[in-house]
């Protein structure tokens, strides 16, 4: 039996109005970032970390467990230098059956160390460099439950090498939509909410450290869930590591503008607010399922944000009948 018309409308309208809370949620709060940014004293550059990123955490109750780990004690806290020879027995020589993946840092392996850790590997050719060492070990420090886990590195035989812990189920938009792999299971509300809940609580610890850890290239993709969708925010300070020597400030050359804020994304002055528009488009994709680039034509100028904002206005105010 198929549902009433009114029935029909009346959902479609109840998620359109909750689309739109959560986007216009999101640059809320990057407008408070960027008020209280503005508002920093000039003279010490200091600010309350307690309500850097509040906004951030709009009904989002911390647990007492954020720095939990599912790592041995072993990898937590603190870079271990893995030796090119150890990583090509892990993986097999590198073989292909091993690859999970490629990013901006290059292809992705599985490999089972000695101990039984599972971990993945990304791999790309470089130069060895000292500053790479330092920002990977500063990383690498960082330990909270919704943060994957940088566990070391290797600068050998022409190869930048970065290994982190595994994430079995992947990234959030393999279950969101068509990624070009078979997606291993179709998320329910519950478990998008607390996806979101998750990574609000990663990117959070982020900005609150000192100095804050501005991420640049949130999205789905960037998110992984572990075997109980614990969402754990991937890739953070990664933007740090393809810096080569002598370059200065982020780059965005790797990510898609539709992700950024546009009142940053020309000039390049990523910060803590930024960080959160791209959250809100990750919203944007937890709630509806589809790609953020599906919401905009190509020919069109208008923001992303105040597009879905509108038309989610006129979805909410069609009559029942």
């Amino acid at each position: 039996m198929s549902l009433p018309i009114a029935v029909v409308i009346g959902i479609a309208a109840g998620g359109a109005a909750l689309l739109a809370a959560a986007v216009a949620l999101a640059l809320w709060c990057a407008a408070r970032l960027r008020a209280r940014r503005r508002n920093r004293s000039s003279d010490t550059g200091s600010s309350d970390p307690s309500t850097q990123v509040r906004c951030v955490l709009v009904s989002v109750e911390w647990g007492k467990g954020g720095r939990i780990s599912s790592l041995p004690p072993e990898y937590q806290g603190g870079a271990r230098q893995f030796s090119l020879e150890e990583l090509v027995q892990v993986t097999k020589n590198f073989s292909e059956a091993n690859v999970v993946g490629a990013g901006s840092f290059g292809l992705v392996y599985m490999g089972l160390l000695l101990d039984g850790t599972v971990v993945a590997i990304k791999r790309r050719v470089a130069a060895p460099t000292q500053e790479f060492a330092g920002e990977v070990r500063r990383i690498s420090e960082i330990n909270h439950r919704n943060i994957v886990t940088l566990i070391g590195y290797c600068q050998e035989g022409g190869l930048q090498m970065l290994v982190f812990e595994y994430l079995p189920n992947g990234s959030v938009c393999g279950h969101l939509y068509d990624t070009g792999k078979v997606s291993t299971a179709r998320l329910e509300f519950k478990q998008r909410l607390l996806i979101a809940i998750g990574a609000a609580k990663g990117l959070s610890h982020l900005h609150g450290l000192v100095p804050p850890l501005i991420h640049t290239d949130f999205k789905t993709s960037n998110v992984l869930v572990d075997e109980n969708f614990i969402a754990k925010v991937a890739d953070a300070g990664l933007v740090r590591l393809l810096k080569g020597p002598g370059d200065a400030g982020p780059s965005h050359g790797f990510t898609s503008s539709v992700y950024q804020d546009p009142e940053v994304y020309s000039v390049e002055q990523f910060s803590e607010s930024s960080d959160v528009y791209s959250f809100g488009v990750f919203l944007l994709e937890l709630i509806t399922g589809k790609e953020a680039a599906l919401f905009i034509s190509p020919e069109s100028r208008e923001p992303l944000a105040h597009r879905v904002i509108s038309t989610s206005m006129q979805l909410s105010k069609l009559p029942l009948k």
